[in-house]
């Protein structure tokens, strides 16, 4: 990642600007996307840029550059001016602890055990995948059938683990989950 200085002439004014800017690579070769658009920011001095190209070489996991022997350099700041008013956190979602469970999951093979015993039929969500939300469910938050349906499977990331949307997920389902897996409970 790197800072882009972007500089607009409008109205004969010129405008200055700034975007956090990395590399990606495509079918087409390497690409720059935007990352961030920082703005204009008020007093982005030289030592503040100097800030952003560290916190640019940190997300990308770069190590620090050798300093040079006889070249005097200026020290990098431990700091960099952000506006916390223009960030924005959406779609906070619980992940390690439905990830744990759902390697825990595959790891005892028990998805392979539900797709053996459970018969499939017309469903969208296959029985050994809502036995897994269930088991998960009672693994990271105790609760109630209800409750799984309607607040805490779309907290989770378990949407995007699993591929299964959260408006596929609802009690009524998740009691006939129970239901399918009762008879094989003494099973293992």
């Amino acid at each position: 990642m790197y800072l882009r200085r972007c500089c607009r002439k409008k109205g004969g004014e010129e405008y200055e600007s700034y975007t956090l800017v990395e590399s990606v690579r495509t079918a087409k070769g390497p690409r720059q996307r935007t990352a961030a658009a920082i703005g204009k920011l008020p007093g982005f001095d030289k030592e503040e840029r100097i800030g952003w190209e560290e916190t640019g070489r940190i997300l990308d996991g770069k190590p620090r550059p050798e300093r040079e022997l006889f070249k005097e350099e200026k020290d990098i700041p431990l700091w960099a001016a952000v506006n916390l008013k223009g960030i924005s956190v959406e779609r906070i979602r619980h992940f390690g602890d439905v990830y744990l469970g759902l390697a825990l999951w595959k790891r005892l093979e028990l998805e392979g055990f539900c797709r053996e015993h459970i018969p499939s039929g017309r469903e969208d969500v296959s029985w050994s995948i809502m036995a897994c939300i269930l088991v998960l469910a009672r693994f990271c938050a105790p609760s109630s059938e209800l409750q799984i349906a309607e607040s805490w499977y779309e907290k989770t990331a378990l949407d995007d683990l699993l591929g299964v949307s959260e408006n596929k997920i609802n009690d009524d389902r998740l009691y006939r989950a129970l239901d399918a897996l009762l008879p094989h409970k003494g099973l293992s």
